[in-house]
């Protein structure tokens, strides 16, 4: 299992090309004394500060500080105070970016996906790269993602808005 997690450096590059590459890889999560393992259909890009639908938009603060982290970190916040929502921590540290993961296998939709697999925000902050109760592994399954905007940010200016920042796999793929 060990050599199927991916590896702190992977983390290191860009949301912008993480997003489309974490389409097909397998979120994998401990539930007592099993492992559930589903593969990532949907994710979205949030790049910098610049990028008005990024949390970090509005500068560091207690709930973004983990943004502006090296990539390999969880961030799980809460939106609207009751879905838990998972990102993944991606780039160089302090420059605040990460890929949602929107959507795996049988759950479609950001709180859909955490509340099937049991993931809260008890685990914000946890290295997938370290932890023994969340981390994605590369399943050498070969996928194609089809870019499209980012949804559900109507808040941000309309070039973030037009970003082809989403990515979902290819539907004959699954």
């Amino acid at each position: 299992m060990k050599n199927k997690i991916l590896p702190k450096e992977y983390y290191c590059q860009p949301a912008t090309r993480l997003a489309c590459d974490l389409v097909g890889k397998m979120l994998c999560v401990r539930c007592g004394d099993r492992i559930v393992k589903r593969l990532i259909t949907e994710t979205e890009c949030y790049y910098g500060s610049e990028d008005t639908a990024c949390h970090a938009s509005r500068g560091k603060t207690a709930r973004t500080k983990i943004l502006y982290e090296e990539g390999g970190l969880a961030y799980i916040y809460l939106c609207y105070g009751i879905h838990a929502l998972l990102n993944v921590v991606t780039g160089k540290k302090d420059h605040p970016e990460a890929v949602l993961i929107r959507g795996i296998e049988g759950a479609y939709g950001p709180g859909k996906l955490t509340k099937e697999l049991g993931i809260t925000v008890a685990l914000n902050g946890i290295s997938l790269t370290e932890s023994d109760l969340l981390w994605i592994e590369n399943n050498n399954f070969k996928t194609k993602s089809i870019a499209s905007p980012r949804i559900g940010i109507s808040y941000a200016a309309e070039q973030d808005r037009n970003r082809l920042w989403r990515y979902t796999i290819e539907k004959t793929q699954i």
